[in-house]
């Protein structure tokens, strides 16, 4: 398919690519639970706006009443966990916005999550267009338990998600690199070096998530698999344990280089790296300080609004520089559950359906810069029309070969935590094997006395 003058493809499974309208099959009718009101538990987030507007649409299509409670983060994951284990109808709930990580996956173990599988596999609750194969299939994994075992059920849809591509300051670019972009890892190491060492203070080379909290993990994880090859990564030990919770692999060379380069462009930042979390690298950004970024994709939208960014129009996009044979990234999502204790499982799901369809999606998605349907990206539409072409570029690319980030394992953070630690003592100089040698050790610890078969 062309788009703009660039060759995208669409993956073979994505049949029946309609974006016009909701097709109905003989057996399926949006207005079969006419009259039942259904519950919805939302986090404040971008996705939530794009969807607003079109609550009324779905009222009309279903005759269904939506109640809607919308949480600010971070209380909304205090809220959602509480409102699921709640017994009384106090906290009733049919859908709620799911964090398809460690979260997702230690909620499953609890039972408080519905299955979906046999929902869409049944044709009367199920649109004969739905195309469930239209998400990549590292998006389907997310949500998709027990992990690796063939009894698997499905436990979330994909509803917007962010890979971790570069962005990069065109200006910056032409004026310290002969407006060449580096095309490996190593090369963006040095030239980010040598653009904070001329900068003089005024401009740095990269800037970065550098607190030393787990909330970084997934940044450090996507740069990390791009250095991992085509060997799996399969979950729940993703790249970080050899399928074995006392067995961590933090010494491979791997994953070695990849918290080496992230160490390394944090030294091409600016002095106080080590306090900056994503607001303010994505302020820094915006103002023109910098050359490059690796971050979330759904920063994209923001840095092209003049009314955000200083750099509006002079932002470029691209995967991440390769460290191997090609570029490979990981991915974080958001997702659409229903909860076990949901008295309208069903009704739930035509909301589910509708909301992540392939016509609503893409609306939605203008409002995140992360819809998870590949048809949104290749498929002319007033998403496509919305985006920068090298962002859509890059972010449909970077969708290819994008892997889960996520550990499934309750210690994680504490793990995730211990290895933010290790980067910071290889930004201060600490000799790299002998910092890891330890981090290797502290994580058996950290696994050491917890069952062996969670």
């Amino acid at each position: 398919m062309i788009l703009s003058g660039l060759m995208i493809s669409v993956p073979t499974a994505c049949h029946n690519l309609k974006t016009d309208k909701l097709n109905t099959n003989q057996t399926f009718d949006w207005g079969q639970f006419a009259g039942k009101e259904i519950f919805l538990l939302l986090d404040d987030h971008p996705w939530t706006e794009g969807l607003k507007p079109y609550l009324s649409d779905f009222e009309t299509l279903t005759n269904l009443k939506i109640n809607i409670k919308i949480v600010p983060e971070p209380e909304y994951f205090k809220v959602m966990e509480s409102t699921l284990e709640d017994d009384d109808d106090s906290g009733e709930i049919d859908v709620f916005f799911l964090p398809m990580d460690s979260t997702a996956y230690r909620l499953w173990r609890k039972n408080l999550l519905h299955p979906l599988t046999p929902l869409i596999n049944n044709p009367k609750l199920t649109e004969l267009d739905y195309n469930f194969y239209d998400f990549p299939e590292n998006f389907r994994l997310a949500g998709t338990y027990p992990p690796g075992e063939s009894n698997q059920n499905l436990f979330g849809i994909p509803a917007t998600f962010e890979a971790y591509i570069l962005f990069y300051n065109k200006t910056l670019i032409n004026q310290y690199l002969n407006g060449l972009v580096p095309k490996t890892m190593a090369e963006l190491v040095e030239a980010s070096l040598k653009i904070k060492e001329r900068g003089e203070g005024k401009f740095f080379g990269t800037v970065m998530r550098g607190i030393p909290s787990d909330t970084i993990i997934d940044t450090v994880t996507g740069i990390i698999l791009n250095h991992w090859g085509s060997e799996p990564s399969n979950l729940p030990y993703n790249i970080w344990f050899d399928n074995d919770w006392k067995q961590p692999r933090l010494t491979d060379k791997r994953i070695m280089a990849g918290l080496r380069n992230y160490a390394q462009l944090m030294q091409a930042g600016p002095p106080n790296i080590k306090e900056i979390d994503w607001p303010e690298a994505t302020r820094l950004f915006q103002e023109g300080k910098a050359a490059f970024y690796i971050g979330a994709s759904l920063f994209g939208p923001d840095f092209d609004n003049p009314k955000l960014s200083k750099i509006a129009g002079n932002v470029g996009y691209t995967v991440l520089p390769s460290s191997g044979e090609q570029s490979l990234t990981g991915h974080w999502l958001w997702g659409l559950g229903i909860a076990k204790k949901s008295k309208n499982p069903e009704a739930g799901w035509l909301f589910i359906q509708w909301a992540t369809s392939q016509m609503i999606e893409q609306k939605i998605g203008v409002m995140t810069g992360g819809a998870p349907r590949f048809s949104s990206w290749v498929t002319p539409s007033v998403y496509t029309e919305a985006m920068n072409i090298d962002y859509a570029l890059a972010v449909q690319t970077a969708m290819k070969t994008s892997r889960p980030t996520v550990v499934l394992h309750p210690r994680w953070d504490q793990g995730a935590k211990a290895i933010a630690t290790t980067i910071h003592r290889i930004y201060d100089g600490a000799n790299e094997e002998s910092a890891v040698a330890e981090l290797q050790t502290q994580i058996k610890q950290i696994m050491s006395d917890f069952p062996e078969d969670y």
